[in-house]
């Protein structure tokens, strides 16, 4: 049987949610539900700037309460031991020309270390430029924001996207938390940032090999989407 081809899933390191005392991380539903639906045709690796434990946003564990999907995600003692143990982002610095895709699950955490990490994003360069697949959902976009292309240009200007709403963000409290609004950063960079019709609404938007979903409702949706973006692309 042929080996899977790989999928680099990048994790935050970070755990604590600006000055607000409270815990942060990756958000368990838009991890576990487009890499349940991706690992059925790739090898899933996960890293973080750190290596090692992940943390995990333990109100995104609150509220995929009933969701089986993430659920089994959750208690799969394979999958956590490889988010426990994350590979350190370093180890890919020359390499990211060798996955199918480059994907950033959201959660507040890569607000704080993902968004001016130099690693990742040469990373994320030498994928895209290798003609393989980006993609971010809900806060993980913020990882796209600083990516330069070897031309000089940043890699989302004039490309559709979608990420997690600044009126998203006003609903819960969070604005002044986080160090910058991401649909504002979006639009301050020259992407065309674009949401649904709703707050908390499903939104998903491929732009060539640049996939970006809004939210957790959007999780699952942003599993498919990656998938056909990557057999569009290898044809």
């Amino acid at each position: 049987m042929a080996e899977k081809k790989k999928i680099l899933f990048i994790l935050t390191s970070h755990g604590e949610l600006g000055d607000t005392g409270r815990p942060t991380g990756w958000y368990a539903e838009e991890a576990a539900e487009p890499a349940t639906i991706l690992a059925e045709h790739y090898d899933i690796i996960f890293a973080s700037p750190k290596g090692g434990n992940a943390p995990l946003d333990p109100e995104s564990v609150k509220a995929a309460q009933g969701n089986h999907v993430v659920e089994t995600f959750l208690n799969n003692s394979t999958i956590m031991d490889k988010i426990h143990n994350t590979h350190k982002l370093e180890e890919f610095a020359a390499k990211g020309a060798e996955f199918e895709a480059i994907v950033y699950p959201g959660g507040h955490g890569p607000m704080f270390d993902l968004e001016h990490n130099e690693i990742a994003q040469k990373i994320t360069a030498q994928a895209y430029e290798a003609g393989k697949v980006v993609a971010a959902v809900c806060h993980g976009p913020i990882a796209l924001t600083g990516v330069k292309l070897s031309n000089g240009e940043l890699l989302v200007k004039g490309k559709e996207v979608t990420g997690f709403s600044n009126v998203e963000e006003e609903q819960i409290n969070l604005t002044k938390a986080v160090p910058v609004l991401l649909e504002t950063k979006f639009k301050e960079i020259g992407a065309k940032y674009t949401k649904a019709n709703d707050p908390w609404g499903e939104k998903v938007v491929t732009d060539g090999r640049v996939v970006t979903g809004q939210n957790p409702a959007s999780a699952r949706e942003f599993g498919h989407a990656i998938h056909k973006a990557i057999q569009a692309s290898s044809q």
